[in-house]
């Protein structure tokens, strides 16, 4: 290979690699807003529900029109709602939900927060999952198999 092919994959190389970081930034950045404004809706509709008085049918309605208003968007099922509105009755402290949980994937809190009841324990993993970066599957196994309990390093 000339010196003049070996300088075009040395730049090739460098640009691939700038790119692929470039995605992954791009990616953790869209799930901290979607986290984000999963957190906000949540909050929205247990203040609503809670000062106002609405019923649990308002999410139902709040799912027809946000479905309507964005066709192309995923993530405002009935079901997802009630995630929403738990996530945000489970995480009270925006700021933390902040710099915190928007670091992991909505699934990834989904399971913390349907599998591990207890505090402390789910902010052990929450901090391994971040560490780690744990895919949704791995977290999975790490709870079933009981990893906290089996750490040596319980406290953060």
């Amino acid at each position: 290979m000339s010196l003049q092919q070996q300088d075009f994959v040395s730049f090739f190389n460098e640009i691939k690699n700038k790119v692929s970081i470039a995605q992954q930034k791009a990616i953790l950045a869209v799930n901290a807003e979607l986290v984000n404004l999963y957190w906000e809706i949540g909050n929205g509709i247990l203040q609503n529900q809670t000062n106002e008085g609405w019923g649990s049918k308002i999410i139902d309605s709040l799912s027809n029109e946000l479905r309507s208003n964005f066709p192309l968007m995923k993530g405002f099922s009935v079901r997802n709602l009630k995630y929403m509105r738990q996530f945000a009755s489970v995480y009270t402290d925006k700021q933390f939900v902040q710099e915190v949980l928007a670091q992991m994937s909505w699934y990834n809190n989904l399971t913390l927060m349907q599998k591990v009841k207890d505090e402390e324990v789910r902010k052990w993993y929450i901090a391994k999952s971040i560490e780690n970066g744990w895919s949704q599957s791995v977290l999975v196994h790490q709870i079933e198999s009981n990893l906290y309990e089996r750490s040596e390093t319980k406290k953060l």
